[in-house]
């Protein structure tokens, strides 16, 4: 080996991340620009555990076990519970892990924001996660019409809502009941209905099903529906949030449930979030959101992959 080619690696490596320069700098000022916005609403920015002795089981969320728990697929329990003791307006950048999950728009290790409001539902964070973007956006020095991948996205008022049920109806080869009755629901979304999301305005997706409400309340006079919205920009989803369900009995049965459906694909079944479970009977009608930085760092320079927005992937360690 010649000695010009052991420092090839250490010559691509500084290309490689001389090339993500403007990226990672607009990153770093997205991050306080949010930070801002926050603070001037009178959010309290908190930090809660990584590691926790049991996340939230859901079905298809995997989470990395380590020693004492599991590293957290989101902050929510945590900051829920300080919800329940009178923190009334929250919110957290953080490092959250799972599983199996890698591709151009997914990292096994990321950035979320969450946040959460008291006294609020689903559509109020509608209308304060839409003038949270346009805030970052101002201060970025962006205008109101931004470039992503050859698609022109609008950020001005109003943004667009659209149900799950008009969803399927205009974009889906089949209804929504029908593609649920197939197990096709996810398939449809991912093929059919997620490349038209978010173009030319963005797209906050909303009243889910009520098997798909996790951890959000049911809507009032419809039980099959959930308060539950997610958000697209350029057919990226950015966000989920929901109005919170508060009570304690029904969200241990919708955990126990998912705990069963991981034991019968042979999945670890996790503990139940016990603390959790004991604290939502102290939590006040809430909403709360999670939002995913690595993606809004890609939609606002313009990148086509994740990998283009953070420092090192996994397989550059």
């Amino acid at each position: 080996m010649s000695p010009g080619s052991k420092n090839k690696p250490v010559r691509s490596e500084r290309e490689r991340l001389s090339r993500r320069g403007p990226a990672l700098r607009l990153r770093a000022l997205m991050v306080q620009a949010i930070r801002d916005f926050f603070a001037r609403a009178g959010y309290l920015e908190v930090e809660t555990p990584i590691l926790i002795p049991a996340p939230a089981p859901e079905l298809h969320i995997d989470a990395v076990p380590a020693k004492g728990g599991f590293l957290q697929t989101s902050p929510e329990l945590c900051m829920k519970r300080l919800l329940a003791t009178g923190y009334g307006r929250i919110f957290q950048m953080c490092r959250c892990f799972r599983q199996g999950e890698r591709g151009a728009l997914h990292l096994p290790e990321f950035t979320i924001l969450e946040w959460y409001r008291a006294h609020a539902g689903y559509k109020d964070l509608m209308f304060e996660c839409e003038a949270m973007i346009q805030s970052v956006a101002r201060d970025l020095g962006l205008s109101q019409m931004i470039q992503y991948q050859g698609s022109t996205i609008d950020l001005s008022s109003p943004w667009e809502r659209m149900t799950v049920h008009e969803a399927f109806e205009q974009y889906a080869p089949s209804p929504r009941q029908e593609s649920m009755e197939k197990d096709r629901f996810d398939t449809c979304m991912v093929e059919d209905i997620e490349p038209h999301l978010g173009r030319p305005k963005p797209t906050f997706l909303c009243d889910y099903p009520a098997s798909m409400a996790a951890l959000a309340r049911l809507k009032p006079g419809n039980a099959r529906l959930a308060e539950r919205f997610e958000l697209y920009m350029g057919g990226v989803e950015l966000a989920n949030a929901f109005s919170e369900l508060t009570d304690t009995a029904e969200q241990r049965a919708r955990f126990q449930r998912e705990k069963k459906r991981r034991e019968e694909q042979g999945k670890e079944a996790y503990p139940l979030p016990e603390k959790f479970l004991d604290a939502l009977t102290l939590m006040p009608d809430a909403a709360g959101i999670a939002l995913g930085i690595d993606r809004l760092a890609m939609i606002f320079s313009d990148s086509a992959t994740i990998d283009e927005v953070v420092t090192f992937t996994p397989e550059e360690l």
